[in-house]
């Protein structure tokens, strides 16, 4: 890293980091201006990266407990510069403070669960009850499955690094990380924060740059035992057919139902919840609230409390502890949503709220007379705007939830716990969440998705068993 007033950082390898010859600017995404440097990673540097991981994995070893013990002197560290890294956040993502905290909270939780599932990782023993197995004792054991390599996205680029780094260290993992070059300081900073924890070096490997180059150098090494990656489906499938037999957990993306019947236990909090969740992060979660679906007893009633919430939310500068929403990502993804807008009135849709745009910043917008093929609809916004559809039959409210390719997280409200049932069965999501929105996650919790939405599962636990391979012992006494 430099010292100069615009930091860079190159390419941490093997517990130091190294310059390169190419940087790429990291902007600020409310100011537009610089905020700081990062290097691209060239083919030797992506090489040199796996190799001291490679290497570092077949001759040291770390404890289950030496493990536990860094990943929470890591977490203690975090709590102590906690606003220090929320500002970043809130520089590089443009997330608005109030998230910006949440988010460091939430990974700093991540970090913990993943220091306690380091101790708890474990076999299971098989019985061999079948005829000519007597005297044969079986049983199986868990062991880390080698190289990981992390490839991050830039909607929450601390707490989704954290689930991907996180169990893999818990699991006895080494590391190379790709962070997103739009958000890669806070990765940098997590980088630091390791290594001071007592992390040794090797273990954990950063290498900066773009995802089409130093992604692609990454998963055409077949050192690599298992890629995790969060990101577009564009760009799953993509690393699916490169990786072959490897090992993957994909996430990815979402166009999230969540559906309003007329008995939802309390409509104001469905509205309140909808709306918030469908604009925090400016929209730019994969479960954002997208689609609402909303009974016709009910939906006159909600629209009106929908538009409310909105208008009462502040949109501007996200160092304001006050602002509810600020940018997006770029002015590009701003321009994108709005033209998605805008095709979407064309088409005879109505913006009941909102549907502007200034700079990268695009106003909570709120969308009604929708139709299944807009790309407000069946295609993945990534952005503040939430469509409201009013339905007359649950199951109609079901196959139009249904009707998609993505299936990660789904909501519904209603006091009707057979209806409720019903949805878990019938609903093709990874996730089916009553009386909240499709938002929710508990970072503790099974995670992932079906369809294109991608396959395996994030969590601790669950991470930590796709980063390790059971293996099964067999004894003849």
């Amino acid at each position: 890293m430099s010292n100069s007033q615009v930091s860079t950082y190159g390419q941490y390898i093997n517990g130091e980091w190294h310059t390169s010859q190419e940087t790429l600017p990291v902007i600020n995404k409310f100011t537009g201006e610089e905020y700081a440097h990062i290097g691209k990673a060239s083919r030797e540097e992506v090489d040199q990266a796996v190799t001291n991981a490679l290497e570092t994995f077949r001759t040291k070893k770390l404890s289950p407990y030496e493990r536990y013990e860094i990943l929470m002197r890591a977490a203690d560290i975090f709590k102590e510069r906690k606003e220090e890294l929320a500002l970043i956040l809130v520089r590089e993502v443009g997330k608005v403070l109030k998230d910006a905290r949440a988010e460091i909270d939430r990974g700093i939780q991540t970090f913990i669960a993943s220091a306690e599932e380091a101790k708890r990782i474990a076999g299971t023993g098989i019985p061999l009850g079948q005829p000519g197995n007597d005297g044969k004792l079986a049983f199986t054991v868990r062991v880390p499955v080698g190289v990981v390599a992390a490839i991050t996205p830039f909607n929450f680029p601390f707490n989704l690094t954290v689930h991907k780094i996180g169990p893999a260290i818990a699991a006895g993992n080494t590391i190379v990380l790709k962070p997103a070059e739009v958000t890669p300081i806070i990765a940098c900073k997590m980088t630091e924060i390791l290594t001071e924890a007592g992390l040794p070096a090797g273990f954990f490997n950063v290498v900066n740059g773009l995802g089409r180059e130093t992604g692609q150098y990454l998963l055409e090494d077949e050192r690599i035992a298992h890629f995790t990656f969060t990101g577009s489906p564009g760009v799953g499938r993509h690393i699916k057919s490169t990786t072959g037999l490897r090992r993957l957990t994909l996430e990815l993306g979402n166009n999230s139902p969540n559906i309003v019947h007329n008995d939802a236990p309390d409509l104001d909090k469905a509205a309140e919840l909808c709306v918030t969740r469908g604009y925090s992060n400016a929209g730019q979660a994969c479960i954002s609230v997208q689609r609402v679906y909303v009974h016709e007893d009910v939906y006159e009633s909600f629209v009106e409390k929908a538009v409310k919430v909105a208008g009462s939310l502040r949109v501007g500068n996200p160092e304001d502890p006050e602002t509810d929403i600020g940018p997006m990502i770029s002015e590009k993804e701003a321009m994108r949503a709005e033209e998605w807008i805008r095709e979407a009135e064309e088409q005879g849709a109505k913006v009941l709220f909102g549907g502007q745009r200034n700079g990268s910043i695009l106003d909570a917008s709120i969308l009604a007379d929708v139709k299944p093929d807009m790309k407000v609809v069946c295609q993945e916004v990534f952005a503040p705007v939430i469509t409201i559809i009013p339905f007359s039959e649950i199951q109609d409210a079901f196959d139009q939830a249904n009707d998609s390719r993505f299936g990660l997280q789904a909501g519904l409200f209603t006091s009707n716990i057979q209806l409720a049932m019903r949805a878990a069965l019938e609903l093709e999501f990874g996730g089916v969440i009553i009386n909240d929105v499709s938002t929710y996650r508990a970072d503790v919790m099974p995670y992932g998705g079906v369809k294109d939405s991608g396959f395996g599962k994030e969590g601790p636990r669950y991470a930590v068993q796709e980063m390790t391979d059971e293996k099964i012992v067999v004894i003849n006494l």
